[in-house]
């Protein structure tokens, strides 16, 4: 006689069922994938939604920007196109920098998931475009305007069919247009494979629609996240930053209240948005935020619309952190990943000791082109110490992107790196030293000139470091003759010259002797 598993086990088996189908998706778009940066990094999120747009599942492949932006975008599809409306084989997508992941060169493609005829719910990814036409991903544009195509929530897949003059039109505004729709062909290629597998999966548990397990997961999920948060200390935590790696200062400012009935947080004290594109719209800033809390407070509870439903985030209109439109926010992560140093330096006060110390934050990003080609990559800097281990090297923390193979970035651009490897001894002494950035050289594969599209950090100050712990080394961009560059904008690296890169170390964790002490 079979044994029949009691409701509640069967529906945590069938949630299991559901991130591994999310998982399923991020593979198959990472297959599928032309652009290295979709390919090889994983610059991406997947996830599973039900029929009111509440995120259910995701990948673990991918990053938060993308994740947990995925998370907020879905809503506003529905309300341009509801759910009664879409039709099977039907793909939305848009680039809307304040609706979805924050700046035009990510696009969110989501499609609906029927059974029996019904639409039971969505199937939503996000993806780095290799290119969107403008200036290239940079901090250089006055407004958004410049900064490439801007495509609202729009239907680009009808029934299967593709909108061949939609995408015509789209392909002849970016640079490069067989990357642009291969990738976007990759998005409709995963949307496709959830969408069956929904089906498949509902007819063989025998469940009609998704309003049942979205209850279970959502629920668990909600009240796993709101019991951690009542075990930390009750109160508000305030924190500041200052970063000065532009043409002027921009002071970032926090405050965490854990009260017993959630999370806020509230960035009030921060500049004011900036006249070039490093404004970040808060739906990035609130996604950055969110995933440090989660980290720091609830590591071990999954991510979906239950667990982030606790926390809130607020920004002045206006700052650099929630820009109105139309400001420019191409390169919105040189300031957007600094929030989760942030939100953790809050959190350090209610538990002192207890988290990382700063590590390097943005990734740097490298836009470099030359005649009739351009490459597009990211390297990492260190991370700050842990209480009782050293802080990882050259590791993409918060944005947990990957590495590009040296190779394949060779293969796809005539540049040849010549030196990639460890800056040692970058990362802040302490009992548990900082990680380490890395040092990379890069020149044209002719000997001729290049432009680069500069999207650094932590060039000023380094990483702090924590309870006693030394900060990390600042990062620096300079040519190989040691002639300083500036870490945002525009800039032409001369004939026969190479760009060196010296990525920020992680700060330090606790006084060398094993003492704590200020930071």
């Amino acid at each position: 006689m079979p044994i029949v598993p009691p409701p509640e086990l069967r529906l945590d088996i069938v949630w299991g069922r559901l991130i591994a189908l999310a998982e399923e998706q991020a593979v198959a778009l990472m297959r599928t994938a032309f652009s290295p940066i979709v390919r090889e990094a994983g610059d991406l999120s997947a996830g599973i939604f039900d029929d009111q747009a509440r995120m259910l599942a995701q990948a673990e492949t991918g990053t938060p920007g993308h994740v947990n932006t995925m998370a907020q975008a879905v809503g506003h599809f529905l309300d341009r196109f509801p759910l009664a409306t879409m039709r099977p084989g039907d793909a939305y997508a848009t680039n809307d920098p304040w609706l979805a992941s924050g700046h035009l060169h990510d696009i969110t493609v989501v499609g609906p998931c029927f059974h029996r005829g019904r639409a039971v719910g969505l199937a939503a990814v996000t993806i780095h475009l290799s290119d969107i036409g403008g200036r290239g991903q940079g901090p250089d544009a006055a407004s958004v305007f410049e900064e490439g195509i801007f495509i609202p929530v729009t239907r680009l897949v009808r029934e299967g069919q593709r909108e061949d003059a939609l995408l015509a039109l789209l392909a002849a505004n970016v640079r490069r247009p067989r990357e642009f729709l291969g990738d976007l062909e990759s998005c409709f290629t995963a949307l496709a494979v959830v969408a069956r597998r929904i089906d498949a999966l509902l007819a063989e548990i025998a469940l009609g629609d998704l309003e049942r397990l979205a209850a279970h997961i959502l629920g668990r999920s909600e009240a796993a996240m709101r019991h951690a948060l009542i075990q930390w200390p009750q109160g508000t935590w305030r924190a500041q930053t200052v970063l000065e790696d532009g043409p002027e200062p921009i002071r970032l400012a926090a405050s965490v209240t854990l009260d017993g009935e959630g999370a806020r947080v509230d960035f009030a004290g921060t500049s004011p948005a900036v006249a070039r594109g490093v404004n970040v719209p808060l739906t990035y800033a609130a996604a950055y935020a969110g995933f440090a809390l989660r980290c720091a407070i609830a590591p071990d509870v999954p991510n979906n619309a239950g667990s982030l439903a606790p926390i809130t985030v607020a920004a002045p209109a206006g700052s650099v952190l929630n820009p109105v439109r139309p400001a420019p926010v191409a390169a919105r992560h040189v300031v957007g990943l600094f929030i989760p140093d942030l939100i953790l330096a809050c959190l350090d006060q209610a538990r002192p000791g207890t988290l990382p110390a700063e590590g390097a934050g943005p990734l740097w990003t490298v836009q470099l082109s030359g005649a009739g080609w351009s490459s597009h990559f990211s390297l990492a800097g260190g991370m700050g110490a842990c209480p009782h281990r050293p802080g990882l090297h050259a590791t993409a923390f918060p944005s947990g992107a990957r590495a590009i193979p040296v190779e394949v970035i060779e293969a796809t651009a005539p540049i040849v790196l010549w030196r990639k490897e460890l800056r040692e001894r970058s990362g802040g002494q302490g009992l548990f030293r900082g990680g380490d950035g890395q040092s990379v050289e890069i020149e044209a594969a002719d000997g001729g000139s290049m432009r680069l599209y500069a999207m650094f950090a932590r060039t000023g100050a380094g990483a702090a470091g924590r309870a006693g712990g030394e900060a990390g080394a600042p990062g620096c961009a300079t040519l190989d003759d040691g002639a300083k560059l500036a870490a945002q904008g525009l800039q032409e690296i001369p004939a026969g010259r190479r760009l060196r890169l010296d990525l920020p170390g992680g700060g330090g964790m606790l006084a060398p002797d094993g003492a704590p002490g200020g930071t």
